[in-house]
C-alpha cells in the first residue's frame, strides 16, 4: 500500500511538472554507431559517381570528373535524433552532412533533397550575399572567405535556410586540415547545429520531419578531392526531449 502511495505521489508530481513545460519525454534509447568502422554495410550511394571507401575506420568521399553531387545515404530513416559527426576536407572540396533527406522517383528523378549542414572550407574571397558580418554588426573585411560550415542549405529544392553572415564565431571555428566536429539536433520543427562545440544554426523548418542522413561529395572541376568522415554516431529521442539536455 505504501509503495502504491508513493508511486501515485511521484505520478502527481511528474504530471504537475509536465503541464509547466518542466519535464518531456526522454530519449527512445542510446548512442548507436552508424558506421562500423570495417565497411559501408547499412549504407547505399545516391546521385553521382564520387567514389566512397573505407580506410582506418574513415569513410572517404573522393571526386570524380563529369559527375553529378553524390551521396552516401543511411538505408534507415530517421526523425528526431541528435547526430556527432567527425570530419575532414580538402579546402578545394565542398561537402556536407544530409538530414531528414530524400530520394523520390516523383521528385526530380530522385535527387537527393533535403536540409544539408554545411561543410564550406572556402578559402577564396567572398563577395556574395548576404555579406558577412563580425560579432559587433560590422561589415566583414572585404575578400575574406565566406566560411558557412554548419549552415543548413536545403540541397536540391529550396537553398540556404539558414546561411551563417551574422555568426563570426561560428564562421572562425572550423578548422582547416585538421579534424572538425559536428553536434546537430533535429527535434520536431528544431534544427541546431555546432561545428567544435560553437553554436551555428537555429533554425525552426518542418517541412521534411523525417529522413535519411547521407555524406555528401560535391561535383566539382577536379578528381581525387576527398572527404573524410569518422565517428558517426546518432541518438534517436522520444518526441518533446529536452532540447537542452546534453
Amino acid at each position: 500500500m505504501k509503495r502504491g502511495l508513493t508511486v501515485i505521489a511521484v505520478l502527481t508530481v511528474i504530471a504537475a511538472l509536465a503541464a509547466t513545460g518542466c519535464v518531456t519525454q526522454q530519449p527512445a534509447a542510446g548512442w548507436v554507431n552508424l558506421f562500423d568502422g570495417r565497411t559501408l554495410n547499412g549504407w547505399i550511394q545516391r546521385g553521382g559517381q564520387s567514389k566512397y571507401s573505407v580506410r582506418d575506420s574513415m569513410i572517404v568521399g573522393e571526386t570524380v570528373l563529369n559527375t553529378p553531387n553524390s551521396f552516401l545515404c543511411t538505408e534507415r530513416e530517421y526523425g528526431a535524433f541528435i547526430l556527432e559527426v567527425e570530419f575532414q576536407v580538402d579546402d578545394d572540396l565542398n561537402s556536407g552532412v544530409q538530414i531528414r533527406s530524400q530520394s523520390l522517383p516523383g521528385y526530380k528523378d530522385g535527387r537527393v533533397h533535403g536540409c544539408q549542414v554545411e561543410i564550406d572550407p572556402s578559402l577564396k574571397p567572398y563577395t556574395g550575399e548576404p555579406k558577412n558580418l563580425l560579432a559587433d554588426g560590422t561589415p566583414a573585411p572585404e575578400g575574406e572567405p565566406r566560411a558557412w560550415t554548419g549552415g543548413i542549405y536545403d540541397e536540391g529544392r529550396r537553398g540556404w535556410l539558414y546561411d551563417l553572415s551574422r555568426n563570426e564565431l561560428a564562421r572562425r571555428a572550423f578548422r582547416h586540415g585538421q579534424w572538425n566536429h559536428f553536434r546537430i539536433e533535429a527535434i520536431g520543427d528544431t534544427i541546431r547545429t555546432w561545428i567544435n562545440g560553437v553554436p551555428a544554426a537555429d533554425l525552426r523548418d518542418g517541412l521534411t520531419p523525417r529522413g535519411f542522413i547521407a555524406l555528401q561529395v560535391h561535383s566539382g572541376a577536379t578528381a581525387g578531392l576527398q572527404v573524410k568522415f569518422r565517428n558517426i554516431r546518432i541518438h534517436e529521442l522520444a518526441v518533446g526531449h529536452l532540447l537542452d539536455e546534453r
